[in-house]
């Protein structure tokens, strides 16, 4: 077989070139959809820690204020 026949038989490769670029582009959007979850579970959790604040904030203008009492009676 002659080396001009191997094109018949292995297809053309693509140049190195477009095989990185083709990596770098699949890289770089795995890269930016794990960026995007890690941003929304950090919003999720941010929001989900400031309504518990909220509700402790609540419950604590409620309490009796001891600390104020000291500050008074000195």
């Amino acid at each position: 077989m002659l080396p001009h026949e191997f094109n018949q038989i292995i297809p053309n490769l693509p140049q190195q070139a477009d095989v990185l670029e083709s990596y770098q582009l699949t890289r770089d959007f795995y890269r930016e959809v794990q960026y995007r979850q890690d941003f929304d579970n950090y919003c999720q959790w941010y929001y989900e820690a400031a309504r518990q604040h909220r509700q402790e904030l609540e419950k604590m203008r409620w309490d009796i204020n001891i600390f104020g009492w000291f500050r008074r009676g000195g």
